[in-house]
């Protein structure tokens, strides 16, 4: 792929792009209480749909659990189940939604357009002779145009702060840097709240009371504000770029999601699993918390496994992940605690909680800190001091200039005016953009990716890898710190070395940590399917003059039952095995594919419990 290529390229499909809290973070309703509660009323339809015209259809309200689960709007549903009919397949019925959210993203996409650039505070006539001249798809000419007819002031002279509402309703920007475990347990005022400070930024109430309602009551406005942008961006993106490894067909993928379909269903009166506030696990490096925890009697001992996928995973994933895993519940932990970005992990292993120690040197805890060179330029007005999330994708240079242009016009002023301070912050915590220069917000670079993720400076750079495949690797890789603190308490229980069975390696964050923790890996046997990044792994295994064996294999389903065995015979068996399946269906805002861990790629982690099987089981009999 060329330059231009890259630059112009963008992959949604990674863990952490948009992160959604469907995980009993709201009060549980059995589906039948769910669907009594509802009745559709919506300009889409050509009349009202009450419940009992639901019930009368005759579908189930398994059915439309499920696809409310899923988080399809009621009234698509309805609407969907009365055209398909209430005998027809389930896809049947999302093929149908699908094509209706289609429909209302092209009827509503200038009224869009226009709230965008409202909320940037320009007028709302120009605004609209700029779409009509430009198109509403051309957001940059649009843009363009505003900026360039607008006259220094102009941007405050369209809304005096008089006419402005900043009562506090007003989203508070210095807020939105806190992340959900830094606020106090929110309240339904606080619920209101949030759904008007998100209309305010341009988001319609039924978007912003989704948001809500699928993020959770505990979710602060950041948060929110993180699943609507990243939904609507992803909406603009169809297409999603796998290399040709993994567009080879998965072998058994139907049966797997079969199996997936087949787990019983979390019961309403079940505690369910629920993400701790604040998400630290079992305690940080300088602020360890005395815990003990009691594992089940299988799950004891070695061989040791870790197991690791995003938090924030829809409802009943991690309890299913639990019960596959000996029933161990997870340690959810945001690494933000770790470094200066956040990122909000489920960890499963059987590992022991005490006497972890941290990697040293110690990572740098800010933004500031981490990049010492952004403080010259860095506004007081932005008050980030933590980046959220790293992603597979990164700020345009049409949106660099779009802040340079708004922000030029009140360079000779203490500070820019309210509304211009929102769009660019706003901006900046979508894009994790960092200051650079005098208006001069940039992305992130990918040495900076690999410094905030713990890896060592140019751990992706060259070997054939371009940069927009080292900005997805980094983007789904470990959190090294985080999980080397985790890993530190094999050093003295493996003095002399360690064997790894490391699945879906990646870019090689479970080896970093070892490495850096100075525990010697007299074997590793990866399992990657991506080549790129197994060049990463051989080339760090080369560089840091490792004595040990690596050997890689391309694809878990072709790491067979007596392939283990045989490898256990002849290397003595594995004193750990890691990993983190795929989860391009637990996360994403396109919520079709959002399916659990029967989707194609997440169901891959049921091979992760097969293998781990073999391996235990196989270590049980000698």
């Amino acid at each position: 792929m060329d330059s231009a290529g890259d630059d112009d390229y963008v992959d949604w499909n990674t863990d952490d792009d948009f992160e959604i809290d469907n995980f009993q973070s709201s009060p549980v309703h059995s589906r039948a209480e769910t669907l009594v509660g509802v009745a559709v009323t919506t300009s889409s339809l050509s009349s009202p749909i009450e419940t009992t015209d639901l019930v009368q259809m005759g579908f189930s309200d398994e059915i439309f659990a499920t696809l409310f689960d899923m988080g399809f709007p009621v009234e698509m549903i309805a609407r969907a189940i009365k055209e398909a009919g209430p005998n027809a397949d389930t896809s049947v019925i999302i093929d149908t939604i699908s094509k209706y959210s289609s429909e209302n993203e092209a009827g509503s996409s200038k009224s869009k357009t226009i709230d965008h650039f409202l909320a940037m505070g320009f007028d709302e006539e120009k605004v609209i002779n700029a779409i009509h001249e430009h198109g509403e798809e051309n957001m940059d000419q649009i843009a363009n145009t505003l900026l360039s007819c607008a006259e220094p002031k102009k941007l405050t002279e369209v809304k005096e702060e008089d006419d402005i509402d900043w009562s506090d309703d007003e989203i508070n920007y210095s807020e939105t840097l806190l992340s959900d475990d830094e606020k106090e347990p929110n309240s339904s005022n606080l619920n209101r709240n949030q759904i008007r400070s998100l209309v305010k930024m341009g988001f319609s109430e039924l978007e912003a009371s989704l948001a809500v309602e699928r993020c959770g009551e505990n979710v602060d406005i950041a948060e929110l504000t993180d699943f609507l942008c990243a939904a609507q961006m992803a909406r603009e993106f169809t297409e999603f770029h796998t290399e040709p490894e993994e567009q080879r067909p998965r072998h058994d993928v139907k049966k797997r999601r079969l199996e997936s379909k087949r787990e019983p269903s979390s019961s309403v009166d079940d505690e369910p699993v629920r993400l701790p506030n604040p998400m630290i696990g079992f305690g940080l490096p300088n602020e360890p918390r005395e815990e003990t925890r009691i594992l089940p009697e299988l799950a004891r001992g070695p061989p040791f496994f870790y197991y690791e996928n995003v938090a924030l995973a829809p409802k009943g994933v991690w309890e299913t992940i639990s019960r596959h895993l000996y029933e161990i519940p997870p340690e959810f932990v945001d690494s933000k605690y770790f470094c200066a970005a956040a990122r909000k992990r489920g960890y499963i292993h059987n590992l022991p909680i005490s006497n972890r120690f941290q990697l040293q040197p110690p990572p740098k805890y800010t933004i500031n800190e981490a990049f010492p060179l952004t403080k010259k330029w860095w506004p007081d007005w932005d008050k980030r001091t933590k980046l959220n999330c790293i992603l597979t994708v990164t700020g345009s240079a049409q949106l660099t200039n779009r802040i340079r242009s708004a922000l030029e016009p009140y360079s000779g002023e203490p500070e820019p005016p309210k509304n211009v301070q929102r769009f660019v912050i706003d901006q900046c915590r979508r894009w994790n953009l960092v200051w650079v220069g005098k208006n001069k917000a940039a992305p992130l670079e990918p040495d900076e990716m690999e410094n905030l993720l713990g890896f060592p400076r140019n751990h992706t750079r060259g070997g054939g890898m371009s940069r927009t495949e080292r900005y997805k690797s980094l983007g789904n890789s470990f959190q090294v710190d985080t999980v080397a603190y985790h890993l530190s308490v094999l050093k003295p229980i493996f003095p002399d070395g360690i064997n790894v069975l490391s699945l879906f390696t990646g870019i090689g964050g479970g080896e970093v940590a070892l490495h850096r923790l100075q525990i010697r890996m007299k074997l590793v046997v990866s399992v990657e399917i991506s080549k790129v990044n197994r060049n990463i792994l051989k080339d760090f295994w080369e560089q840091t003059n490792q004595t040990g064996v690596l050997i890689e294999f391309s694809d878990v389903q072709t790491l067979t039952n007596d392939t283990i065995e045989d490898l256990m015979k002849k290397y003595g068996g594995f004193d750990l095995v890691i990993g983190g399946s795929p989860c391009n269906n637990l996360a994403g805002g396109n919520r079709v594919s959002r399916v659990g861990l029967g989707g194609d790629q997440s169901s891959l982690f049921f091979e992760y419990c097969r293998i781990l099987e073999v391996v235990r089981g196989r270590m049980r009999r000698y």
